[in-house]
């Protein structure tokens, strides 16, 4: 059941011309996720009768620093494309300038939030830069974590990912030019991350090494000594397969890589592989 938007805050003045009319918008907040900052995640699907590609523009707050990832997808289910958008800093606001060759993209960007006492209080402010008929808001409520509230009220929280709780319900239309603020307020003692508190592997850490395998110093001696010629012909073939590719990644322009998962070069600063979608390392 869609409720109303009737908390929308005044006209946003400013706002960008031209938008096109978004389908559904998904707002989520996660405050303290892996930063001591409010993580804010983008997650819009063009109207159906928008020509493609289209321009949008977008605008974030200037305390966020900027965005973290600007995308696209080819549907709900598939990967994320790095997008390219350009920037207009300019008082309270950076503008995003980027056009959408699909009708979903997602930008993803962080907000400060206070954690120096354990009452924490923090508003995100959609700025109503685009008409939307469908608009969510789902709330991730950090771990360790006590007497969440959300303004708007969206409900009773529900386990998901990760093993966290969300709060989230479906507001209904938003006229493009309406803000909407969603405030977020809870308790929490803790000052680690959700990330930390429930060692969480993000896409950016590695691989966490297995322990208590039960082997005894004789019996890894074993395994070394055994293993050791394979690994010595190993780190041989390895050094000749670095110096190959780095003759031939050396005139590439800096900070160039490679996705791990299907091999496809990826540009610097690129947040997701061009080829399959998948997150970069």
């Amino acid at each position: 059941m869609l409720l109303p938007v009737l908390a929308a805050g005044p006209s946003s003045g400013g706002a960008p011309k031209g938008n096109p009319r978004l389908a559904s918008l998904q707002i989520e907040i996660w405050p303290e996720f892996d930063r001591p900052a409010a993580l804010v995640l983008l997650k819009g699907e063009l109207a159906a009768d928008a020509a493609l590609p289209a321009a949008v523009s977008l605008r974030i707050a200037a305390s966020s620093g900027g965005p973290t990832a600007v995308a696209f997808s080819t549907g709900p289910s598939a990967g994320l494309f790095n997008l390219k958008y350009d920037r207009k800093d300019a008082g309270e606001f950076i503008t995003l300038r980027f056009e959408v060759p699909e009708r979903i993209f997602h930008v993803e960007f962080y907000e400060p939030l206070a954690t120096r006492t354990p009452d924490r209080d923090y508003t995100y402010v959609w700025p109503g830069d685009l008409a939307v008929d469908r608009l969510s808001v789902i709330v991730q409520e950090p771990a360790a974590a006590s007497g969440l509230s959300v303004q708007p009220n969206l409900g009773a929280a529900a386990s998901g990912q990760n093993g966290l709780f969300y709060r989230s319900a479906e507001l209904g239309a938003l006229e493009a030019g309406k803000q909407l603020p969603i405030k977020v307020r809870y308790t929490k003692t803790d000052s680690r991350t959700s990330v930390e508190i429930l060692k969480l592997k993000t896409p950016d850490s590695p691989p966490v090494p297995a322990t208590g395998s039960g082997k005894g110093a004789f019996g890894w001696w074993i395994v070394i000594l055994g293993v050791a010629p394979a690994l010595l012909v190993g780190a041989g073939v390895a050094w000749l397969w670095w110096r190959r590719r780095r003759k031939i990644s050396g005139a590439q322009s800096g900070g160039a890589g490679f996705c791990s998962k299907c091999g496809a070069q990826s540009a610097s600063g690129d947040r997701f592989c061009s080829k399959c979608g998948a997150p970069l390392k």
